[in-house]
């Protein structure tokens, strides 16, 4: 068993690491003051100039299979890219990405879909979720209803990412209220233009996610992603990649704000000694770090399972699970560290405190991943001593 990366693998990981401290770093208080004033953090120009910096680097398409053009570097290094890219909260991610349902686009709609996403051309957002129909997805209404060549939606879906500046979105809808649930929803590939609208969500946070309108949106038939009544497992697919790089997220962002209460303790005197010399504050730190190194084992665990071709989605719960609770202890220790000056917008941790929330919610809550954890355990399908 290697638990190491390899020197290859450290030299990536390090080129990343150098790109976010000297491209991605110097822009946080401009994304700061941008954000104060109700503004995007940073311009879609501004995005694709730092992509174009990247892809000079080597880094596009981290994940994508090299047929488009792409890294294919695999899902261990896709968890350690994501955590140095999450030591910045500067909204980023390398070009070159697609989700990874579209890969199910047929010749015709990878030239209209896939490949321009590929390059830039295009915003795609993946709307699952309902005002009815959250952790719960079998409960969703939105309707097709097929006229002719075309099928007809109706309905409403709730917190899409990227909904607000997408042009096409993975929409999914009941195409059979026979059988509904597994086998009666359809995947749509549905361009802004046919008709859908979007509406913006205001949030605790800096995330901006939209509700999606769809009053009569007529789609081509030609427009299906993957199977007819085939759209519930492509959901599914999407959600259970997502999982585990949550966790990876919360490791890069703890590593980052504990990498600053460790310097604001050696810094901050009170009653003539450091903060540093204080237990109550060794600890935190020494529980946050304990923290991390655990989160971050689950995640690579997660991810080389998925490099093997075996089946991840027990060891996705559990680093979303884990991760995302404690980016939330860890993110609250700092803060408390830091004192009053934690809880000015001056600092980034109180940005960071308000996003981490975020991370307990979002592709499956705490209770769905430790109802998915018990119930694989109570059933038989995984044994605990196979998961070492």
């Amino acid at each position: 068993m290697h638990l190491r990366l390899t020197e290859e693998q450290k030299m990536i990981q390090q080129t990343v690491r150098k790109f976010v401290q000297k491209e991605l770093m110097p822009l946080e208080p401009e994304v700061l003051r941008n954000e104060r004033e109700g503004k995007p953090g940073i311009s879609r120009e501004k995005k694709k100039e730092l992509q174009k910096k990247a892809a000079d680097l080597g880094f596009w398409g981290i994940n994508t299979p090299k047929e488009y053009g792409g890294a294919d570097l695999g899902q261990v290094m896709q968890a350690v890219l994501t955590i140095e890219i999450s030591k910045t909260f500067v909204p980023f991610f390398f070009g070159g990405y697609a989700d990874n349902i579209l890969y199910y686009c047929n010749e015709e709609q990878k030239k209209r879909y896939l490949i321009p996403t590929l390059n830039g051309e295009r915003i795609s957002c993946f709307a699952l979720t309902e005002p009815g129909a959250g952790s719960d997805t079998r409960r969703i209404k939105m309707s097709a209803e097929k006229r002719g060549n075309e099928w007809v939606l109706n309905g409403e879906k709730i917190f899409i990412t990227n909904g607000n500046e997408a042009d096409f979105a993975m929409v999914f809808a009941v195409t059979d209220k026979e059988k509904k649930g597994h086998g009666g929803v359809t995947c749509f590939l549905v361009d802004r233009d046919m008709g859908w609208r979007s509406e913006y969500i205001h949030t605790m946070g800096e995330w901006g996610p939209a509700s999606l309108i769809f009053d009569n949106v007529r789609v081509p038939e030609e427009n299906v992603l993957g199977e007819l009544h085939g759209g519930y497992q492509l959901g599914l697919e999407w959600i259970g990649f997502h999982r585990w790089l949550v966790g990876a997220r919360a490791v890069g962002s703890a590593e980052r704000v504990l990498q600053m209460a460790i310097d604001h303790s050696k810094q901050r005197i009170t009653f003539g000694r450091p903060l540093a010399d204080r237990q109550a504050i060794q600890w935190q730190i020494a529980d946050s770090a304990v923290e991390i190194e655990a989160a971050k084992w689950l995640v690579f665990n997660a991810a080389w399972t998925l490099d093997q071709g075996e089946d991840n989605r027990h060891l996705a719960s559990m680093a979303k699970l884990f991760g995302a609770n404690m980016g939330n202890r860890v993110i609250d220790r700092v803060l408390q560290i830091h004192g009053g000056m934690g809880y000015t917008k001056e600092l980034p941790i109180e940005r960071w405190y308000r996003e981490a929330r975020l991370w307990r919610i979002y592709d499956g809550t705490d209770e769905i991943q430790r109802m998915i954890i018990a119930r694989n355990l109570l059933k038989g399908h995984v044994k605990l001593g196979d998961l070492v």
